[in-house]
């Protein structure tokens, strides 16, 4: 395996680690706590998955051959609308990371240095792939953040717990 691929696996891992935290956090909780906004100036989780949602649909469809940030995409409403039901965030959840892994997954060693656009500006795979995995770093780590918060002590670890005296 190529170093290339190495960097193509490693990003895979990457984004499935973060999805399976988000995947934990979110079968943890109700509708209701899915849809709860912890302060006035945050975000539900709901609402953070709506944006990942079209953040994911936006950048990784046609990935190598249109600008990540797709005309159609009203990345506003993301962070507007109804409360969504578990199914229904779930679907959006589910829809935008099999886009991710769909796109990932036809890449090869020779795509990396390849120029892609997001937003205008170009990048290349390697960039714009460090890009989302920041990107969505940050919005698991609120999603679980969120989650303990509405749980408070009723929050089991999703990964090395605190040793308790």
């Amino acid at each position: 395996m190529g170093i290339g691929q190495e960097l193509l696996t490693s990003a895979i891992g990457t984004f499935k680690s973060a999805k399976r935290l988000g995947d934990r956090t979110i079968e943890r909780l109700s509708d209701e706590e899915l849809n709860r906004t912890p302060a006035s100036e945050s975000n539900s989780i709901a609402i953070i998955v709506k944006h990942l949602h079209g953040n994911m649909i936006s950048r990784w469809t046609d990935f190598l051959t249109t600008d990540g940030e797709k005309p159609t995409r009203q990345r506003d409403a993301e962070f507007e609308g109804e409360p969504l039901t578990k199914e229904e965030l779930l679907r959006l959840w589910e829809s935008g990371w099999d886009t991710l892994f769909r796109a990932l997954e036809q890449l090869g060693e020779s795509d990396l240095l390849r120029t892609v656009r997001i937003r205008g500006e170009a990048h290349t795979v390697i960039k714009a792939i460090q890009r989302q995995v920041s990107h969505y770093g940050y919005h698991v780590g609120q999603i679980v953040y969120i989650g303990k918060l509405i749980r408070n002590g009723q929050w089991d670890s999703l990964s090395i717990p605190k040793k308790k005296p």
